[in-house]
């Protein structure tokens, strides 16, 4: 009852206000987070250090970024795992994962430590500190650098306890941590003349205060408990960690790879100019962290609509899609139109905010504002939209709208471009790169939107539930090419007993109000570990009303059930026969290629790709693995033929039943 209540208030309520309740608290989050990378250089840039100070922590900045992707991954990971185990009803092994990702997590930023300091000269030196630059840079990368361990446990730490119900919590420990490094950044800067050091102690005492919050909370959980145990490595498990966490990963090294090239470029071609490297270095850190702000903003508005769109998109509700991108599109502009105002006319008025009167500094500032952020609007719109393909289960064109804006084309531009024009060819790299990137966008929007399929909500629905007699219920899992679906058939004709594979996909969509394509291909998706990551998923919903509905089948009477993980629903009824059918691979390849009119080749790609992911999506649904003999009371090769497979079925069956 509560599902299809939230199903009908995505459905339904008015998606201007359900914007505003989900887009808000994401907003706040995001920018709380930002203050963070800011606060330290406005107080910098007041101080004596100038330009100079804020030009050694722009260069480890991109440092820090390395950290937290490793932290993300694997805190992320951990927070799916656990949202996958309270998918299941079950915590047996949340603990594990989440004391693994703290274990790992640790003894990757004691690596992280120790490398870092190792090669402390040759990283500031890599990511664009000078001469002039570098003493103040060590300082302050030394202190960041030694609690390191503290700042990636935080992060880490912090993911799960939004996945455990806590957002609220989570968003504090975060605010808390911002809200003591500003306070003390002036104190310890000023008041104590500690200088860029003083920054720096006051980021650590606000990063240790969010890790001893977190902590606090680990000790009351809701739904898991630490123990010893939990921090005893289990491969297994950890796999998995990795494999929800890795898209994080993926995404803020993409990062890095921007700030390392930028920073590498206006370094090089800065100490050419008149500005020198180190003006450049600083005024393109300030600008890159007011630029996240602008972009933090959308990403709050389009991850709040995300549920909206997914929910909508799985019913076939083409209408409120279209209706809550346009809004989503409409808002992102408007941010997008006034920053580009604000960035034009009011340059000096924003880089005044981080000190330093120098008028080189001033004039490379107004210049990079002008043309670095010049078509800011258009960035807005590449970062919406690839988050929107997102939520719309579009994974490959969220890549390809994301990597390249910032990678296939910024990147190059920044490397080729100054070789022609100079220091300001890496500043105009930026806007060619946003008009590149919008039209690879508005292709790939245009594209999906006319392929979409309305769906009239008027369309009868057919009874598929068949009566039956009490008896077994047989359910067959069964390896591409295996012909298992054909096998289940005959069986369930030998025995005159109900069939159901399609039937299935059809009842769940009565019952989840999710299209039967979309249900249809879950099981056949790389997707389906990170949908059920996603509270509001309509993966999580489809997999939810394909588990009653197995249930329902089974009350029914005896019957053959195909697929979707039906032995796990079914494993308390005590009438239940679980079989597995595979067969050698080339006889599969035969059988592929004679049904789909494929080629050896594709064939085998197909059974490699599918088998794949049936294992994923049994791993995430019953936490076993898909295929071994011990999950199943007959495992059978149907390369003995179809028929002959479907006999010895049946009289496994008829001699069970005589016992």
């Amino acid at each position: 009852m509560e599902n299809q209540e939230n199903n009908k208030f995505l459905g339904q309520e008015k998606i201007s206000k359900l914007l505003f309740k989900f887009s808000i608290p994401c907003i706040l989050s995001l920018l709380i987070s930002s203050l963070y990378n800011i606060v330290d250089q406005i107080f910098i840039g007041h101080s004596t250090l100038g330009y100079l100070g804020n030009a050694a922590t722009g260069v480890v900045y991109p440092i820090t970024i390395i950290a937290v992707a490793f932290a993300w991954c694997f805190g992320d990971g951990a927070a799916a795992y656990l949202s996958l185990c309270q998918g299941r009803g079950t915590s047996k092994n949340a603990h594990k994962s989440i004391g693994n990702s703290i274990l790992v997590t640790f003894v990757t930023s004691i690596i992280f430590l120790i490398l870092g300091f190792i090669f402390k000269e040759q990283l500031l030196y890599l990511f664009g500190a000078s001469n002039k630059s570098i003493a103040l840079a060590r300082d302050y990368y030394t202190i960041i650098l030694a609690a390191i361990p503290i700042y990636m446990l935080g992060n880490s730490m912090n993911a799960v306890i939004r996945a455990d119900g806590a957002p609220k919590f989570s968003m504090a420990t975060t605010a808390t941590g911002a809200i003591i490094n500003i306070i003390l950044d002036p104190i310890f800067i000023f008041g104590f003349n500690c200088g860029i050091k003083g920054a720096a102690y006051a980021t650590i005492i606000g990063q240790i205060a969010t890790l001893i919050l977190s902590i606090i909370y680990y000790l009351k959980p809701k739904t898991f408990k630490l123990s010893l145990d939990s921090f005893k490595m289990d491969f297994n498990i950890f796999k998995n960690v990795l494999k929800l966490g890795v898209s994080t990963f993926i995404t803020q090294m993409s990062i890095v790879i921007i700030s390392l090239v930028c920073n590498i470029m206006l370094a090089k071609y800065g100490a050419k100019s008149k500005y020198g490297a180190d003006i450049p270095i600083a005024v393109i850190g300030i600008t890159m962290k007011v630029f996240s702000i602008v972009i933090n903003i959308i990403v709050g508005i389009i991850l709040g609509a995300q549920p909206i769109l997914g929910y909508n998109y799985g019913a076939k509700n083409m209408a409120r899609v279209k209706e809550t991108f346009k809004k989503v599109c409409i808002i992102s502009t408007i941010v997008g139109l006034i920053s580009t105002v604000i960035f034009e006319l009011s340059p000096r008025l924003i880089i005044s905010i981080f000190g330093s009167n120098e008028a080189l500094y001033l004039e490379f500032a107004e210049l990079t504002f002008r043309l670095f952020l010049m078509l800011v609007t258009l960035t807005c719109l590449i970062k919406m939209s690839s988050i929107f393909f997102q939520a719309v289960g579009e994974p490959l064109k969220s890549i390809i709208v994301s990597l390249a804006r910032d990678i296939i084309f910024f990147v190059p531009l920044v490397i080729i471009l100054p070789r022609y024009m100079g220091i300001k060819g890496a500043l105009i790299a930026a806007p060619i790169a946003d008009l590149l990137g919008i039209a690879i966008t508005v292709i790939l929007v245009i594209k999906f939107f006319k392929n979409l399929n309305y769906v009239s909500e008027e369309t009868p629905s057919p009874a598929y539930l068949q009566k039956s007699h009490p008896g077994v219920i047989i359910t067959i899992a069964r390896t591409h090419g295996s012909q298992g679906k054909a096998i289940g058939e005959l069986v369930a004709k030998k025995l005159n007993i109900p069939y159901y594979y399609k039937e299935m996909t059809a009842l769940a969509a009565e019952e989840s109000g999710l299209a039967e394509e979309f249900i249809s291909n879950i099981e056949e998706t790389k997707k389906t570990l990170y949908d059920l990551y996603l509270t509001t998923s309509p993966t999580k919903y489809a997999i939810k009303a394909q588990e009653k509905v197995i249930k329902l089948i089974a009350k029914q009477g005896s019957c053959v059930i195909v697929g979707r993980a039906a032995d796990y629903v079914l494993k308390n009824n005590p009438n239940l026969v679980k079989v597995f059918i595979y067969a050698p691979l080339e006889y599969r390849i035969k059988n592929v290629m004679n049904m789909y009119h494929t080629s050896h080749n594709q064939a085998a790609k197909d059974i490699i790709k599918s088998d794949k992911n049936r294992a994923s999506y049994y791993q995430v649904i019953s936490g076993q693995t898909w295929g071994e003999i011990k999950n199943y009371d007959l495992c059978i090769s149907s390369s003995i033929g179809k028929e002959e497979t479907a006999t010895i079925i049946c009289e496994y069956i008829k001699n069970m039943t005589k016992k």
